[in-house]
This record gives structure tokens, C-alpha cells and sequence, in this order.
């Protein structure tokens, strides 16, 4: 309506991120479901800072930024793909939960081939 993007479409960007960054790593979530785990969102936070315009190119970074037993959150940051002026940015917290939407602990070969992802790991 008013020439710029849904605020909600942030969340949809995240996930595209998400999801890509998974499957670069060899990781994709299809393969984790096919194990019937899942990672839920369990809180999320978006911080915009100008507006993306209806038709921008945009450029989703997505990094991994932490692992625990049974969480992980991934950090976003959205830009404008023409001069790589800063959108918003935000973060994604994740549970691992089974079929029946227990908690489950991430299986230690995920674990370690998300582990290997994470910036300060490498």
C-alpha cells in the first residue's frame, strides 16, 4: 500500500535465510526432519532501520551464532542489494523438538556439522 515491504515479511526472510544457510552447510532441513526433529521458532526480534521498497533486491546474511544441548539461534542481517545500505537486522531462537513436540537434544552428528558453521568455532 504504501510502496514498502510488510514488516511481517521480515520473519519470511529470516526463514529463507535460515533454510539456505542449512542447506550450504550440507545440513538441509529436510534432512532434519527426515531424522522427526524440527527447530520451532521460539522467540524472535527485528530491528528495522530503513525500508525495503516493493521491487529492492535484497541480500539475507544469515550466520548461525549459538548451539546448545537442545537451542540454537541464528543472527540476521537484511540489505538492500544495490549498495548494501542496512535494512533491518534480527535473530531467530530455535528448540529442537521430536514428533510429538517434545523437547529432544540436537544428535550429536547435527551438533557438530551446525557446530562447524558458527563463526567463532571455525
Amino acid at each position: 500500500q504504501m510502496g514498502v515491504a510488510y514488516y511481517a515479511n521480515y520473519l519470511r526472510w529470516f526463514e529463507i535465510g535460515r533454510t539456505e544457510l542449512l542447506r550450504q552447510t550440507g545440513v538441509p532441513y529436510k534432512s532434519i526432519e527426515s531424522q522427526g526433529l524440527y527447530f520451532p521458532v521460539t522467540e524472535v526480534s527485528c530491528r528495522y532501520f530503513r525500508p525495503a521498497r516493493y521491487d529492492d533486491n535484497i541480500v539475507i546474511e544469515t550466520t548461525l551464532t549459538s548451539l546448545g544441548r537442545v537451542t540454537l539461534t541464528f543472527s540476521y542481517r537484511i540489505l538492500r542489494k544495490e549498495d548494501s545500505v542496512l535494512i533491518a537486522s534480527g535473530w531467530t531462537k530455535h528448540a529442537c523438538v521430536d514428533g510429538q513436540g517434545r523437547i529432544a537434544r540436537i544428535p550429536p552428528e547435527l551438533k557438530a556439522a551446525l557446530d562447524a558453521t558458527i563463526p567463532e568455532a571455525n
